[in-house]
């Protein structure tokens, strides 16, 4: 049975609501009365990347611990004149085949990799907003990127509506799925014409938490089925934006998440005023990070909100990429 109209709408409104509006006691000043509403959403069918490249499933069969469900994979593209630059942005729901499509370099190839991981708190996917634009910044550059769909929804630690809380399902399979594609994408490094030793993860929210997590979490979060998962998932570094899912009721950090010195050089950027994943995410992870002697370069904007990725122009937040060329460089990727 496919979602209904009315389900996929209410989704959609949902995430374009979350994915930036300012908090309420800013809305005031930021929104003028009159402001324009979001568009009503456009459905579709199972995302499709764009043309000329082919998205390929991370597991030879049923992915393990699947889901038995009789939803299909379905795209809804809505368009919020106050956030996001205007431009549509399209969500991803219902995931149950995961898969991952390569952009290959634009220029003079680098020899890196970044293996990138959608935001959506692991019930959809931002599949553009978060993942095919950050490709379009990374094949500019002379990186092979690539795009994760990963399973959702209840695939990882996320927020349900039905009790108000946070739920842990029993298993993770954002986490298996991402490790998957980190393991994949080394084990093709020579067909991809990458070096193994360069292969990175950026994350966006949701995303940045599977960052943290493969950085961290370096046994296989499933029973190996093929030869692929002999092969280290430990990327090579990593970038987390805005990251969620890290800092817990009451400021707690993850109780599941031990970061230890076997974690990557990391890049952290996130805005002081995130109405959706506070920016105890950051500062907790990057405290974590530092005792455990693994260098972060960690960039703190005062504005910026969330889910800015590459369209937020205007103010400092928008001189995230610039900065994370230079790191990269630094770190020898560029």
């Amino acid at each position: 049975m496919r979602p209904t109209r009315r389900f996929l709408l209410v989704a959609t409104c949902a995430f374009l609501a979350a994915c930036g509006n300012a908090p309420a006691r800013d809305r005031a000043l930021t929104v003028p009365a009159a402001a324009p509403t979001p568009t009503q959403p456009t459905l579709g069918g199972a995302w499709q990347p764009p043309a000329g490249l082919t998205q390929v499933p991370l597991w030879p069969g049923t992915p393990p611990d699947a889901v038995t469900t009789r939803l299909l994979e379905t795209t809804s593209t809505a368009t919020n004149p106050r956030r996001f630059a205007g431009r549509p942005v399209t969500g991803v729901y219902d995931v149950s085949i995961p898969t991952m499509t390569v952009f290959p370099a634009k220029t003079r190839p680098t020899g890196s990799a970044v293996v990138v991981f959608p935001g959506g708190g692991f019930q959809q996917l931002a599949i553009d907003l978060e993942g095919s634009e950050a490709c379009d910044w990374l094949t500019a550059k002379g990186v092979t990127c690539v795009l994760v769909k990963y399973r959702v929804p209840g695939s990882n630690h996320f927020y349900d509506a039905a009790c108000n809380c946070h739920r842990t399902p029993a298993h993770l399979t954002a986490l298996q799925d991402a490790q998957r594609a980190i393991r994949l994408v080394r084990a093709r490094a020579a067909a991809l014409h990458i070096d193994p030793r360069k292969i990175g993860v950026l994350g966006f929210s949701a995303g940045g938490y599977l960052v943290a997590q493969t950085s961290n979490i370096l046994a296989p979060a499933y029973t190996p089925v093929d030869a692929t998962d002999g092969v280290s998932s430990r990327p090579d570094f990593a970038m987390a934006l805005y990251p969620g899912h890290i800092c817990r009721a009451g400021g707690a950090f993850d109780p599941g998440l031990r970061v230890t010195d076997q974690a990557p050089p990391t890049f952290i950027a996130q805005a002081w005023d995130d109405p959706v994943d506070p920016i105890c995410n950051s500062l907790l992870y990057a405290r974590a990070l530092d005792l455990a002697g693994v260098p972060a370069e960690v960039h703190l904007f005062a504005k910026g909100g969330h889910a800015f990725g590459h369209r937020r122009a205007a103010g400092n937040v928008g001189t995230w990429t610039m900065l994370a060329d230079a790191w990269l460089a630094q770190i020898g990727m560029l």
